[in-house]
């Protein structure tokens, strides 16, 4: 069946960022960003109507308890991750500083795409608590916590951190996984050197303004040449100034290989999580082969393995009729629960395959379009800047031509 997203219906922005001063839960004075999500329904714009549009603020740790509900609740879904909570693979001239406008302006966003993706989403965007933190700024976190996520999650965790080893790993959830942790490694890559380029190319740039220095104290001394040299001097300051646009635009395209880099993160948590279902259901297969290997053990009054229960039956005695008959009782009764929790492990992991594969398919073609657009774009980007440069250099040249 075909779902509306829910971005076919609203239109969703992310429309400014303000910083606030509060007391936190201890009690201690703090600054933050708050960032407001502003809604409006699709059909008002095309019916020519334009009401103003509902908004409510957020703050980024807001945004990190949605993704978290929905990390849970949608255990097959490659989750779209949130911007960085701090800049990484900075070039020197940018900040660090998680309270830097620019940086904020960045986040601001990277969290509207965030929303833009969970909205079209074919599951996620159906969520009714996607919804309410879209439309209801009070209460917004008692219903999250009230779904009861957070004790799901905690379960998941550990049994996600105890080492376990699945004997029959599904090949193509392993070969995705170890495709998540390359694509991670190659994207990190690929940042580190354009943060190297962005540091050589901001210093070659700026040196470009001793030109303009040196052509302007040269002009002072000369009669004929003097107004060339200055007018020269004038292009290589330009020259040097608009390093800063140029490198802010190119952080664009940084945040958008960024987001693939996290994205990794979201593919390999689906295939870990396959990982536990798998590792489940061959626990409790695991443990009905045993009881039923009890049983007949009782049955026949051999043992197959060596056991201390089986040592001290045969130093202190043999077990009454009675006392074995309710023991096969008890088996029985445990291996009927087993045989039926077998049935609904392979179920769940059944099903959690084919929903995970239908996403993970849509997903692998979402990142094939979004990067391929990302680096024209950023090769586009780049050809317009060495045009600009040859500008300069053409405009120096005919100044020179006049003296």
């Amino acid at each position: 069946v075909e779902r509306t997203s829910l971005l076919k219906m609203m239109e969703i922005s992310v429309a400014e960022a303000e910083k606030r001063t509060g007391k936190n839960a201890v009690n201690m004075q703090e600054t933050y960003t708050v960032y407001l999500i502003e809604t409006r329904p699709v059909d008002a714009a095309s019916e020519g109507t334009n009401p103003v549009p509902d908004s409510l603020w957020r703050r980024y740790s807001e945004f990190e308890l949605l993704r978290n509900y929905l990390l849970v609740t949608y255990p097959f879904s490659v989750v779209p991750p949130l911007p960085e909570k701090r800049a990484e693979f900075v070039w020197h001239k940018l900040s660090a500083d998680n309270m830097d406008p620019d940086f904020v302006e960045r986040r601001r966003v990277g969290l509207e795409n965030f929303l833009l993706r969970v909205a079209s989403h074919p599951d996620l965007s159906s969520d009714k608590i996607f919804y309410s933190f879209l439309t209801e700024e009070n209460g917004w976190k008692e219903t999250v916590f009230e779904t009861g996520f957070q004790a799901k999650a905690d379960s998941r965790l550990k049994a996600l951190n105890a080492t376990f080893r699945v004997k029959n790993p599904d090949k193509r959830f392993a070969e995705m996984k170890h495709y998540g942790d390359e694509l991670q490694s190659v994207i990190s890559q690929l940042l580190r050197v354009r943060a190297r380029a962005a540091d050589r190319l901001y210093g070659v740039y700026k040196v470009h303004g001793n030109y303009g220095r040196v052509f302007s104290e040269w002009s002072a001394i000369e009669k004929e040449m003097g107004d060339g040299l200055q007018s020269a001097g004038h292009h290589m300051d330009a020259y040097a100034a608009s390093v800063d646009d140029i490198l802010e635009e190119e952080e664009h395209y940084a945040d958008q290989l960024k987001e693939y880099l996290f994205y990794a993160d979201a593919l390999r948590a689906v295939c870990r999580k396959h990982e536990l279902t798998q590792y489940e259901l061959e626990m409790a297969a695991q443990d009905l082969t045993s009881k039923k290997q009890q049983r007949e053990e009782l049955a026949t009054g051999t043992i197959r393995t060596f056991s201390l229960k089986g040592m001290t039956s045969k130093l202190f005695g043999q077990e009454t009729p009675e006392q074995r008959e309710a023991k096969v009782k008890m088996l029985e009764t445990q291996i009927e629960e087993g045989e039926e929790l077998v049935k609904e492990r392979n179920t769940e992991c059944e099903e959690f395959v084919k929903s995970a594969w239908v996403d993970i398919e849509r997903f692998k073609e979402q990142k094939d379009h979004d990067l391929r657009e990302a680096l024209i774009s950023y090769a586009i980007m780049q050809i317009s800047m060495c045009k600009k440069g040859i500008q300069v250099w053409n405009n120096a040249k005919e100044c020179f031509s006049k003296m």
